[in-house]
C-alpha cells in the first residue's frame, strides 16, 4: 500500500532520507569527534575559559544542537521504516495523503500540514528571548 506515491516517488523520498541521513550522519561524527555524546558532554564540562558565562552558553548551544541531530536521525529512521511498511506519506493522526510538497520540504514528517499545525496550537510555545 502506498497511498498514492508512485514507485519512483517512492524511490525519490528514500534517497532524499537516505542521503540526509548520510550527511547528518558524518556533520554528527565530525562534530563529536569520534566520541559518544556522553563523552563529548564530558569533554564540554572540563573545558577551562576566561568566560564562564560564554563557556556555559556555549556548552548549552552545543549539547542542544548534538540532541537536535539525534531526534532527527531517529525520524529519519522512522520516515525509512514508513516507507518500508508501506505507510510513508499518510498522515499518522488523520490517515489522508501527506502534500507531496510537503514531504519534499520535510521527507520525515509524520503529519500532514492540518494536523501538525492543531498539534502545534494545542502545545505551549517555547519562551521567546
Amino acid at each position: 500500500m502506498n497511498h498514492g506515491l508512485l514507485p519512483r516517488q517512492q524511490q525519490e523520498f528514500r534517497a532524499l532520507l537516505l542521503a540526509r541521513r548520510a550527511a547528518l550522519a558524518d556533520q554528527r561524527s565530525a562534530h563529536l569527534d569520534g566520541r559518544s555524546r556522553v563523552e563529548h558532554a564530558r569533554e564540554l564540562l572540563l573545558q577551562d575559559g576566561d568566560d564562564a558565562t560564554q563557556r556555559d552558553a556555549d556548552r548549552e548551544v552545543d549539547l542542544a544542537r548534538t540532541d537536535r541531530d539525534a531526534v532527527e536521525l531517529a525520524e529519519i529512521d522512522q520516515a525509512l521504516a514508513r516507507i518500508d511498511a508501506g505507510q510513508y506519506g499518510l498522515c499518522a493522526d488523520c490517515g489522508e495523503a501527506i502534500a507531496l510538497a510537503r514531504l519534499r520540504s520535510a521527507p520525515q514528517a509524520l503529519r500532514c500540514v492540518d494536523c501538525e499545525s492543531r498539534r502545534e496550537r494545542g502545545q505551549p510555545r517555547p519562551a521567546s528571548l
